[in-house]
């Protein structure tokens, strides 16, 4: 099975790798505050530049072995058949660790669709399947909608407990959730 077939897809949603010709879209999602300020890398990008790099590592990463990559979410417009990426769902190894950690955001013209869960959901089902233990989303502790989508798709809330990777001396704590492939109950999805 070639790696391009593998990639997730929903019902509504193709979840493939960032194209350059998206850039500009990739930039207009990162340089917004409203974002940023929810990523481990909270500063709002600035340049074109920052946008065509992340895209090359990142299609370095989702076409390589393994589960790990970074995807555009990528509604299809049913009326038009156009394909603007709403956002970027991820799976990578997190600092000093084997475990992997799920992350998501979306544009603000896309938030409130569902595509966050639905997309979060069908690569945590995939990430799973592919044989990893536990995944896991780290949020800052007041992020509740990124919560709220992490409990939709069955993980479980560990709550606001000292964080092993992304803590400091001064901010030691994030809002945690798991998957476990043992343990996972899947939500109901209609």
């Amino acid at each position: 099975m070639s790696r391009a077939s593998s990639w997730p897809k929903t019902d509504r949603l193709h979840l493939r790798p960032w194209e350059e010709t998206e850039a500009a879209r990739l930039l207009d999602i990162r340089k917004r505050r409203e974002v940023a300020k929810w990523l481990s890398d909270p500063t709002p990008w600035t340049e074109l530049s920052t946008a065509l790099e992340k895209i090359a590592d990142w299609r370095l990463t989702t076409r390589g072995p393994g589960p790990l990559g970074v995807w555009a979410i990528v509604p299809e417009d049913a009326e038009t058949g156009t394909m603007v990426p709403a956002g970027t769902v991820s799976l990578g190894q997190l600092p000093r660790s084997q475990e992997v950690e799920i992350g998501w955001y979306l544009h603000p013209d896309s938030s409130g669709k569902g595509y966050a869960a639905e997309a979060a959901g069908a690569l945590l089902d995939r990430a799973l399947a592919c044989g990893l233990a536990n995944v896991w989303a780290i949020m800052w502790p007041e992020n509740e909608a990124s919560a709220r989508v992490a409990r939709s798709i069955g993980m479980e809330d560990l709550g606001v407990v000292d964080d092993p990777w992304y803590g400091t001396e001064s901010d030691p704590k994030s809002r945690m959730f798991r998957a476990a492939r043992e343990s996972r109950v899947r939500p109901h999805r209609s």
